[in-house]
């Protein structure tokens, strides 16, 4: 990707948008570490604080990626519970019924 003749403001965002998919963060590193080049060239504090906020940026995304797949599993867990605690329940009343 050439990102040099385009001005750095875009240059982030497409950074920041390719950072939303955790599948694309190689693809966004790369992206980065060019936009950072231009940045250090011409004032490298600024192109070093860059480097912590997008390190920061993405393992906020990894990690909210990882809490989102937990909530996934737990939902999954909850909707397994009651469809058994529904099953339990009629056969429950099944059974009073035989009586």
């Amino acid at each position: 990707m050439a990102y040099s003749s385009e001005n750095p403001i875009v240059q982030l965002k497409k950074c920041l948008m390719l950072a939303q998919d955790v599948g694309s963060h190689a693809e966004a590193n790369r992206a980065f570490e060019q936009l950072c080049a231009i940045i250090d060239a011409e004032n490298p504090m600024a192109a070093q604080l860059l480097e912590m906020l997008w390190e920061d940026t993405i393992l906020a995304r990894r990690s909210a990626l990882f809490w989102q797949q937990m909530s996934d599993v737990e939902k999954d867990m909850a909707n397994r519970m009651m469809e058994n605690m529904t099953q339990m329940r009629q056969n429950y009343l099944r059974l009073m019924q035989e009586m």
